[in-house]
This record gives C-alpha cells, sequence and structure tokens, in this order.
C-alpha cells in the first residue's frame, strides 16, 4: 500500500463523504474511495458565445417539459466510461495512452441531433447533441483508448456508442418526459438557428484525461 497523503489524495473527511446534497443531488456510479481515482477520456469542447446562446434556448424550452433541469457548464465528447483508477496506476495508464493516441490527426464532428439518454442506473437523465458525422474517426479513437482499458483490466466503452455533448441534466429517470414533443420543439430550435450549421462543426484538437483532480493533454497532429 502507498503511504498516506500523497499529493493529490483527497482529504480524509473528503474521501470518505458522498453527501449527494454537495452535488446537485447526483449519485456516484461508484463510491469514493480513498486510493481510487475516478478516471474519464474525453474529447474537449470549449463553448463559443453562439454556442451558449443555442444552450440558453435549449435549455429555456426544455424547462417548460422539466423544470429541474439544469445547463451544463462543461462540454465533451466521451470516449470512456468513468473507471476507477488507483492512484500508482495513472502515470503508467497515461503513457499507455500518450503511445497509443500520438499517431492521431485532427477531424471534424458534427453534432447537430437533439436526443435524451439516461446513465446506466438511470439515477440523471440528460439533454445531448448527437454526433451525425465524425463517428467512424471517434470509433477509432475509442478503439485505442479500449486497449489501454483492457491493459489494467478496466471496463471498455459501450458496444454501439452514441457520441454525444451533453447539454442539461436533471436527477431521475424523466427521458419520458423528455422525448416527444419536447425532443420536436428542441430539433426545431437546432435546425432554425442562425449558422447552426457552421456552429455545431467542431474540430477536435486535443484528447484530455481526467484522474482525480489531474489533468492530461494529448494534442492531435
Amino acid at each position: 500500500p502507498l503511504p498516506a497523503g500523497l499529493p493529490g489524495d483527497p482529504d480524509p473527511e473528503e474521501a470518505v463523504s458522498d453527501d449527494s446534497s454537495r452535488h446537485g443531488g447526483r449519485v456516484r456510479g461508484f463510491p469514493h474511495e480513498r486510493g481510487n481515482w475516478a478516471t474519464h477520456v474525453y474529447l474537449p469542447y470549449t463553448a463559443q458565445e453562439e454556442f451558449l446562446e443555442l444552450l440558453e434556448l435549449l435549455v429555456s424550452r426544455a424547462r417548460s417539459f422539466v423544470p429541474s433541469l439544469a445547463a451544463m457548464e462543461e462540454f465533451h465528447v466521451s470516449l470512456s466510461q468513468c473507471v476507477v483508477l488507483r492512484y500508482h496506476w495513472i502515470e503508467p495508464f497515461v503513457r499507455s495512452l500518450r503511445e497509443r493516441l500520438a499517431a492521431f490527426h485532427r477531424f471534424f464532428c458534427v453534432a447537430d441531433q437533439v436526443k435524451v439518454y439516461t446513465n446506466q442506473n438511470k439515477t440523471r437523465t440528460f439533454i445531448g447533441l448527437e454526433v451525425s458525422a465524425g463517428h467512424f474517426q471517434l470509433l477509432e479513437l475509442v478503439s485505442e483508448v479500449d486497449r489501454v482499458l483492457e491493459e489494467f483490466d478496466l471496463p471498455t466503452f459501450y458496444k454501439d456508442p452514441s457520441f454525444h455533448i451533453s447539454l442539461a441534466w436533471c436527477v431521475g429517470d424523466l427521458a419520458g418526459r423528455l422525448e416527444g414533443q419536447c425532443l420536436r420543439e428542441l430539433q426545431d430550435i437546432v435546425d432554425g438557428f442562425e449558422e447552426s450549421e457552421f456552429l455545431l462543426r467542431i474540430q477536435w484538437e486535443q484528447i484530455r484525461c481526467k484522474s482525480g483532480n489531474k489533468y492530461f493533454s494529448f494534442p492531435l497532429r
């Protein structure tokens, strides 16, 4: 076992506390345990002012169906599930990712299809923009990330992933309220938004890995 108090270790109070009220009622997918670092590989998206305007329109309309919806503050496309790494695995895990992702070039995606998602244990519901072009390149990236996950005996990504940028979320399984009429209205907003075709064509320039409070960046060529 590693000695206590390593740099970046959560303090003891933080490590044992799992009060859902401190993070908007969200429920963890796995217990927060000292020495376990929640880890996620993704493509970060920096929102432009126009994107935030579109987000505001979508969330405002969706709240007429589900008032508890909250807008996301950060945006990304996931390339892995959230998995648990032991502290001493982080460095070799990141090194392996860097080697496998080094050959990839920058590429474009189009994310313009509004879709409703729930997490695996149905504790949260999301509204997202699904990728409609660029799927093949994303699958290639996931294939390499999966190989690294397998090296560390960690769960790989979903079999038939729906790549998307999450826009808003709420607690519980409220997909039934957001699908149908709400979804149609949200898609109309996206389709009618000025320059949405240009706005939602995204060039990916880097991959990022977040492990606990540590961030690692892998620039695309």
